[in-house]
């Protein structure tokens, strides 16, 4: 028995320890094109590992888009973008049914696929885009397929949607709904560069130099990632912490602060648990552990949390924002261990 936990407990360190290197040479291969946010760049690369999908928000020009398509090029993933529109429909990002010529003069239906056929899906500006388009990219993000008449796709695993939206021009935008909100794994900020930064975003901008960004990882690979962070143990006070950070969030529970109860009217949904366990799964991964702690739980709770908060009119008028209400959240529900 003790040969048996000792190679079980080997073997572990060894699928840790390939993990860290393989997520280390992917985020520096995405390094050479992006210059700084190494915290946005480690949290699309989780979600990612952990199977989860990305919402990034930010001002225009911090390269949000040049991330996620580097990514895709990092990783030698099928890589389509969608830049949305309010006149786009849903045919035109699932595929539709187009009427083409046959050799003998004739003609017939055939259908083609849209880009939401692919591994990395770049959901530009998600925002613009109607219900009844984001109602089509909903199924695919949540079911791994899409559904065209009678014809059902099953999207290639791995399958992973990274939107991005513009927190200011609101003209001609549509809020996305909190059920598909809920659907992102993350909801990660894009800010401004450091001014030590700007000298070499301006050298790959506006030089002759292109950053070479080469394949240094592939779908089975990422195939493989995704597994070993499944396999992941999580203890007993390390779930019971997540769930009570999650109840922290809803008004009216045990756990809940007084400032959620007095300004939030929606809080996060049983997905902000599993969002927490995946996220701090990855994240023990990276620290070298193959068990989640209350700290790798804590360390993603902004970006799980954060979209998954409705604040009240109430807490609008007085400048309450979803991250404050989450760090009220960390405060009030102590670690497992902490002092009181």
């Amino acid at each position: 028995m003790t040969t048996e936990v000792a190679a079980t407990s080997e073997s572990a360190r060894e699928a840790a320890a390939q993990f860290t290197s393989t997520f280390a040479a992917i985020s520096r291969e995405v390094g050479k094109a992006m210059v700084g946010q190494e915290d946005v760049v480690r949290g699309v690369l989780t979600a990612l590992l952990a199977g989860g999908h990305v919402l990034l928000e930010g001002v225009p020009g911090l390269g949000k888009t040049l991330l996620v398509r580097t990514l895709g090029s990092a990783l030698d993933l099928d890589f389509s973008r969608i830049q949305f529109t309010p006149d786009m429909m849903p045919a035109d990002v699932q595929g539709a049914q187009v009427l083409v010529e046959t050799e003998g003069g004739g003609h017939e239906l055939e259908f083609r696929q849209g880009p939401l056929v692919a591994n990395l899906v770049l959901a530009d500006e998600i925002n613009r885009a109607t219900p009844k388009t984001q109602s089509a990219l909903l199924e695919a993000m949540q079911e791994r397929q899409i559904t065209v008449g009678n014809r059902t796709i099953v999207l290639e695993e791995p399958y992973c949607v990274m939107a991005t939206q513009n927190p200011v021009e609101q003209e001609g935008t549509y809020p996305l709904p909190e059920a598909q909100l809920d659907r992102f794994l993350f909801k990660l900020i894009v800010g401004y560069p450091k001014e030590s930064e700007y000298g070499r975003i301006l050298d790959l901008t506006t030089g002759s130099d292109d950053a070479q960004v080469h394949a240094v990882s592939n779908a089975a690979e990422v195939a493989k990632m995704r597994a070993i962070v499944r396999a992941v143990p999580v203890p007993e006070q390390t779930k019971t912490h997540a769930i009570r950070l999650v109840m922290g969030t809803q008004p009216g529970s045990d756990y809940a602060p007084k400032l959620v109860n007095d300004n939030v009217a929606l809080g996060s949904s049983p997905r902000g648990a599993q969002a927490l366990l995946l996220g701090g799964k990855v994240r023990a991964l990276l620290a070298g552990r193959f068990a989640v702690a209350a700290e790798d739980v804590r360390a993603c709770a902004h970006d799980v949390l954060r979209h998954r908060v409705l604040v009240n009119f109430h807490g609008q008028s007085d400048g309450i924002t979803p991250d404050r209400v989450v760090d009220a959240v960390l405060a009030h529900v102590q670690a497992p261990g902490a002092q009181v």
